[in-house]
């Protein structure tokens, strides 16, 4: 990110987490010298079998498992496994999962401030955490994202194979995420040329590719899956938006999954930013071959282009189509505000936060009632 130093103006970008990508690639567990594991992980995949898997190609002759990772982690959740974690003390630690799986290993690990390496093996290809700052904890119905150095994996592991059997739904969900995250790091405040180059490609990649893996061509969906490591190098240096600040908000309160609320809200965000990041929207449509000559038919194409897509993977519109109560969301308006301007996500936006802002994009994605 860019920072003053006397009289010059310089960039710092840092990603210190190894990234081994490709068919396979679990098998690299097996290299890091580990006796005793603790893995980090949900039902499904203890059921499915790959959790076994994982812990087979590690090697540990000593295993445990902790597999309650539900959805929007609680800090309850993170204290009870942080317990686990501290009582077993293993020389590795891998989290296998989504996003909320994690989330929850990264904070584990940073309250049980163990010394052994923590490894992120993601099964979705959207919240990028595996190489991120950032771990989002709920807590009474709200989202707190966690933001530490100490928080970023020392591995990330992207395994193809994982993602042969996605459900269409997470493909579309997590997909936006990626394109969600891409864009708002790349309009960020922090925003610098180098993740302006990881986030330039996340976008132009996943644009391109989601459509095919929505189809279910598995053959790209490694391609996601590292546009969303991309991106997720791009905003843990650059910062992101009021999208992800509004995101955080309502999903703590409705429990709408976080890629789905993105793809409602991405739109009518770039609308509002566009008088703060017009030449960089542009920038990001002509790079996805969306055209504009012009910057603002270029902005117009891109937001075009989220709602086209939206639609393509059958995504809501509106939080009304994702099974929201117009009357409640207006009845939590103050709320959702406060929780917005309050979230670190709002303090990088291209444009400052206000609440007249944030209720300008509630009506758009709600409606009056």
């Amino acid at each position: 990110m860019p920072a003053e130093w006397g009289n010059c103006v310089v960039e710092e970008f840092v990603c210190r987490t190894k990234i081994i990508s490709g068919s396979g690639a679990v098998s690299a567990l097996g290299q890091m010298g580990g006796k005793k594991l603790f893995l980090v992980t949900d039902p499904y995949f203890v059921k499915s079998g790959q959790a076994e898997r994982v812990a087979l190609a590690s090697g540990c002759q000593e295993r445990e498992v902790f597999d309650r990772i539900r959805p929007d982690p609680t800090v309850e959740l993170v204290a009870e496994g942080t317990a686990r974690l501290k009582a077993f003390a293993p020389d590795l630690l891998v989290a296998l999962g989504g996003g909320s799986t994690l989330d929850c290993a990264k904070a584990m690990a940073y309250f049980a401030r163990g010394t052994y390496p923590l490894v992120a093996i993601p099964t979705t290809s959207g919240s990028g955490s595996e190489v991120t700052d950032f771990a989002i904890l709920t807590h009474d119905r709200v989202k707190h994202p966690l933001v530490d150095p100490r928080l970023r994996p020392d591995v990330a592991i992207l395994d193809s194979d994982l993602l042969q059997q996605l459900p269409k739904h997470l493909v579309a969900e997590t997909g936006f995420d990626v394109l969600t995250h891409a864009v708002e790091a790349y309009c960020a405040k922090n925003a610098g040329v180098i993740s302006d180059l990881y986030a330039r490609e996340a976008f132009s990649s996943a644009y391109a590719a989601l459509p095919a893996s929505y189809a279910g061509r598995t053959e790209v969906r490694l391609k996601v899956h590292l546009a969303a490591t991309m991106a997720g190098m791009a905003f843990t240096q650059a910062g992101l938006g009021l999208c992800h600040a509004m995101a955080h908000s309502l999903g703590g309160l409705f429990h709408v999954p976080h890629g789905r609320l993105n793809a409602i809200l991405l739109p009518a965000v770039i609308g509002c930013n566009a008088h703060a990041a017009s030449r960089k929207y542009a920038e990001l449509a002509r790079a996805a071959g969306m055209g504009g000559s012009a910057d603002t038919i270029a902005l117009r194409n891109l937001r075009n282009g989220m709602i086209r897509l939206r639609r393509e993977l059958n995504l809501p519109e509106t939080l009304v189509q994702a099974g929201v109560d117009p009357r409640a969301v207006w009845r939590s308006a103050e709320a959702i505000v406060s929780n917005t301007l309050a979230d670190p996500c709002c303090k990088t936006n291209p444009l400052e936060g206000e609440a007249f802002l944030v209720r300008r994009i509630l009506e758009e994605v709600t409606g009056r009632v």
